[in-house]
């Protein structure tokens, strides 16, 4: 099983931690420095790769079973988000949702790379 880097609502504590049906905590970590984070209508987080001006993003890895990808995480992700590849910071590869290209035609696209973490960005709202 590949592993599967998560940022937002399936991490633990998280709303939707439950659709990862038990399966086990690998590492919390975080991406290679090679990415912008955005919140997408602030409902849930996305990674864009780049080429120059990227961030580290806060997450864990698990690793999945295909079936529960299959079957229960891919079914809940919003229509702006697709599975792709990423850098940790280590230099290993995992699967991770990704914005979805190209994202210039979202509405309520925030970029919120400076917060570093789903869970920093939430608490500055809460906070404002």
């Amino acid at each position: 099983m590949p592993p599967l880097f998560l940022n937002g609502g399936a991490m633990r504590g998280g709303p939707l931690h439950h659709l990862l049906d038990g399966a086990p905590l690998v590492a919390s970590t975080g991406t290679a420095p090679r990415y912008r984070f955005y919140s997408v209508g602030d409902r849930c987080p996305a990674l864009s790769p780049v080429a120059h001006g990227g961030s580290r993003v806060a997450g864990e890895v698990y690793e999945v079973s295909l079936d529960v990808l299959r079957d229960r995480l891919l079914p809940a992700e919003p229509s702006e988000l697709e599975l792709g590849v990423i850098e940790l910071d280590d230099g290993s590869s995992a699967l991770a949702m990704l914005l979805r290209r190209p994202y210039t035609s979202y509405v309520g696209l925030t970029d919120i790379t400076e917060h570093g973490s789903w869970q920093s960005y939430q608490s500055s709202k809460e906070a404002a």
